[in-house]
């Protein structure tokens, strides 16, 4: 810079200031220039203009970073098609289940309707003709040959095929309602020879075709169909259940019917379904109230049989079946559909009557049927009306 002019602002032709400011001339430039380049592109088109990749609008301004280039967002996957559900599969399933389910439910009852004793109860004589609806005679025997050891022990009762009967009901169905009346085993009934005897009498020596002749001659109702059940029958049918509920509207302790239960409504076993439905020593009507709790045990076994726990569950369902069967006799003449119409016609509501009867005039300790009330309720089961009221009370006493 030494031999520059004074006051001259252009550096001197030759110097290298000039030659870097004005270029040089010479064929073999310094190491140190600046060179141009010249832009190539493949084919030898070096006058082509070069396009640029475009900077993502990002990445300007990112404090001098090179710009990426534009990358196209890959295209997203085409949808997979949808698994198409075998709902008809499925479906077809749950028919299959369900006629299974009515082969169990249908199938059940009637193999165990082949084991149940089948017996004579068609009288003989003149008969009642046939009415409306239909009327079972329902009886309560000692039968006790279907009942453990155990049982029996507790009973204090030997085996026996059932020569008694404590219970004596007419069940009534039709349209006129469903009519459950009870024929205390006190009551006394004229016999062909003159005379009377207690209508129990009649089971103890001519078995079921003599009592339903005995009650179809008292009431003037054709008896359908005969249903006899045993000790085992309720004990074992109440323990499938799981128990049963009563209602005793007083302490009761009968040593005679291994009976000691308190007031008020409780779940109770076979056994003690049992002995409250035998017990006639503690109340004051003795017989009278005996059938009056006996009608409440059968209202209870039909109330629990229609719990849907008793079809969806099938253990229950069997061994509900099997206990019914163990200890029951029907009339020869039953087929399992009547039987299937007598296990409906045991649940739902119904009206519960003992007949309206007075102490006999020949022995107090003896009952006669009203013959004031006693035909009003007679004549509705006949012809399938509605009951009256006042003929149907639990004890067959006139209501206080």
């Amino acid at each position: 810079m030494a031999d520059r002019p004074q006051g001259s602002g252009v550096p001197e032709k030759g110097t290298p200031e000039y030659d870097w400011l004005y270029g040089s001339q010479s064929k073999n430039p310094p190491s140190d220039a600046t060179q141009r380049v010249e832009a190539q592109r493949p084919g030898g088109r070096a006058d082509e203009t070069r396009v640029m990749p475009v900077a993502r609008r990002e990445a300007r301004g990112s404090g001098g970073q090179p710009p990426s280039p534009t990358r196209t967002p890959a295209a997203a996957p085409p949808p997979r098609p949808k698994k198409k559900r075998r709902w008809g599969r499925r479906l077809g399933v749950v028919p299959l289940v369900l006629i299974l389910l009515l082969v169990y439910l249908l199938g059940v009852p009637l193999y165990h309707w082949t084991t149940i004793d089948k017996v004579d109860a068609t009288p003989s004589g003149d008969r009642p003709g046939d009415q409306p609806g239909t009327n079972y005679l329902i009886v309560g025997s000692d039968k006790a040959d279907d009942l453990t050891d155990e049982q029996r022990e507790v009973l204090d009762t030997p085996e026996r095929g059932g020569t008694n009967t404590d219970t004596i009901i007419v069940l009534h169905t039709g349209s006129g309602g469903r009519t459950m009346m009870s024929i205390p085993r006190d009551t006394l009934v004229e016999v062909p020879d003159g005379g009377t005897q207690m209508i129990n009498a009649a089971f103890a020596s001519g078995g079921a075709p003599l009592l339903v002749q005995r009650v179809e001659a008292l009431t003037g109702i054709h008896i359908d169909h005969y249903v006899e059940l045993g000790f085992g029958s309720v004990i074992n049918t109440v323990d499938a259940f799981g128990g049963v509920e009563i209602c005793p509207k007083q302490d009761m302790k009968d040593p005679r019917a291994r009976l000691d239960i308190e007031k008020g409504c409780q779940e109770v076993d076979g056994l003690t379904a049992l002995g409250y439905s035998r017990s006639r020593y503690v109340t004051a009507l003795s017989d009278l109230d005996r059938v009056a709790r006996q009608r409440e045990v059968i209202s209870a076994l039909g109330d629990e049989a229609m719990t849907p726990w008793t079809f969806v569950n099938p253990v229950r369902y069997w061994r509900i079946n099997e206990a019914a069967s163990g200890a029951i006799r029907v009339d020869e003449e039953m087929n399992p559909v009547d039987m299937g119409r007598f296990a409906l016609a045991m649940t739902g509501e119904s009206k519960t009557c003992t007949m309206p009867n007075l102490p006999a005039p020949s022995d107090p300790n003896r009952l006669v049927a009203d013959p004031d009330r006693a035909p009003a309720l007679f004549n509705a089961i006949i012809e399938d009306s509605q009951v009256p009221g006042k003929a149907c009370t639990p004890t067959g006493r006139v209501r206080q």
